[in-house]
């Protein structure tokens, strides 16, 4: 119960409280799990979207880790144990998880430009649509980064 009243506060102290449409997604192996995810959202006009959940494998992916200027490219049998973030036609800033075969955990920041991320087997992906809702990117000084931006 704390937690469902936690979560109606939020929401409300947001000031943007719109309706929400689900999309379920699949990707086939040898799918490039972000230009397929790009192409859905782009063929749709999505204007906001969270990803709710992802589960699926693979084989290579490039992940910027924290701090770090730089992309890393791993190889290899991944399962995706987390994907989320925001994501617009305007822009997204997302986030994966992924453990090796023996289960070591390895995450950072999913590059959406230029990333051979390689489906194995599968990526079944939730999308919660925001009806009414724009997710725009606007430069923060703070760090040089495009943040996201609610209209």
């Amino acid at each position: 119960m704390i937690i469902l009243i936690s979560i109606f506060f939020a929401i409300i102290s947001a000031n943007s409280i719109s309706q929400v449409r689900s999309h379920t997604l699949r990707f086939r192996p040898n799918q490039n799990i972000v230009k397929e995810l790009q192409q859905y959202i782009e063929t749709n006009q999505i204007k906001a979207a969270s990803i709710s959940t992802c589960v699926g494998s693979l084989l290579k992916c490039s992940i910027r880790f924290a701090n770090q200027p730089e992309f890393t490219e791993i190889n290899g049998h991944f399962e995706i144990v987390s994907l989320v973030g925001t994501i617009s036609v305007y822009g997204q800033h997302i986030h994966i998880s992924l453990s090796d075969t023996e289960g070591k955990m390895i995450g950072g920041h999913l590059p959406f430009y230029d990333n051979e991320c390689i489906i194995y087997t599968t990526a079944e992906i939730v999308l919660l649509e925001h009806i009414e809702t724009i997710y725009a990117r606007k430069l923060d000084p703070t760090y040089g980064y495009y943040e996201l931006y609610i209209i």
